[in-house]
């Protein structure tokens, strides 16, 4: 028994390690920076921290990024502007041509039908006994067109509103920069001397040329413009008689040759426009030429 008892006390306790609590350790853990932090000075003032430019859940890069896309639309919205506004700039150019170029063709298309219709050579003259002929009605510098208007001077209605239409023409077309050769040739050469013809339209607009001549002159030139006039050719002195004519404004280019006509209905404004369109279309022979044997000549054709 004694022996049991000695064998006993020769065997040492076991010590085994101290586990502690899994919950007590993430406690610990979790409150580590709270010791690290106990060896800083304290401040009574609470800690200011800077306000972060990152949005919430993002980073830097994020926001380097986002700063790059932020950019690259606006130079985006930049160009999307410029374009919109050269567009829009050469569409209206591109409109503006084309409607020149249409009245191109229609000048072209009269032309073609003019030349052997309307307008050839006469013999006149003017309020001061000068010669005037088809050739007066070409203007040398290729910018000077003219209107020719048939009446005459005891004309009780037509004619007169047709002149004071014809002056409000002239002073639009002075506006507008156009130059112009405005021209009344009688259809009553009897009665319409060059003295008549120029105390006539002192009543109307200043820079009116007057023509009269003989009766086969006049006739002559009405028929080149194919204008018709009914007065008779053997008159006796202060026998009083009717004239009939044609109610149109002939519109030559600066070639003298017919381009349109413009009828009694027209306004004056209408009028003036449609000239200024032409003078602002119109091509000189030469160059027209050259711009038919080009790359684009069916433009001008």
């Amino acid at each position: 028994m004694r022996a049991i008892f000695k064998q006993t006390r020769s065997i040492r306790p076991i010590r085994l390690p101290l586990v502690r609590p899994f919950s007590s350790s993430l406690l610990k853990l979790q409150e580590s920076p709270k010791s690290n932090s106990q060896d800083e000075p304290k401040s009574d003032e609470p800690k200011r921290r800077p306000l972060s430019r990152v949005a919430i859940g993002g980073s830097k890069e994020s926001m380097k990024q986002f700063n790059k896309g932020s950019g690259l639309e606006f130079a985006t919205w930049k160009a999307v502007v410029v374009l919109l506004v050269f567009g829009g700039i050469g569409t209206y150019f591109f409109q503006q041509e084309k409607a020149r170029l249409q009245r191109h063709k229609e000048m072209e298309q009269n032309r073609k039908v003019g030349t052997p219709l309307i307008g050839g050579p006469f013999n006149l003259i003017d309020t001061n006994g000068n010669p005037f002929t088809e050739k007066n009605l070409v203007d040398p510098k290729g910018k000077k067109f003219s209107i020719l208007y048939f009446g005459f001077t005891h004309c009780p209605d037509v004619c007169p509103e047709e002149l004071d239409k014809l002056g409000d023409m002239l002073d639009i077309l002075k506006q507008n920069k156009v130059e112009i050769q405005p021209i009344f040739i009688t259809c009553d050469p009897n009665r319409d001397t060059p003295k008549v013809v120029e105390t006539y339209l002192k009543d109307f607009h200043p820079g009116i040329i007057g023509l009269t001549g003989d009766y086969e002159e006049v006739k002559n030139a009405c028929k080149k413009y194919r204008v018709y006039f009914s007065t008779p050719p053997d008159v006796k002195p202060g026998q009083d008689y009717l004239v009939d004519h044609s109610i149109f404004f002939y519109v030559l280019d600066p070639e003298g040759n017919f381009v349109d006509v413009i009828g009694r209905e027209a306004l004056a404004p209408d009028s003036a426009l449609k000239i200024t369109e032409m003078s602002e279309a119109y091509i000189p022979k030469a160059e027209r030429e050259a711009k038919q044997k080009g790359m684009f000549g069916f433009l001008y054709k």
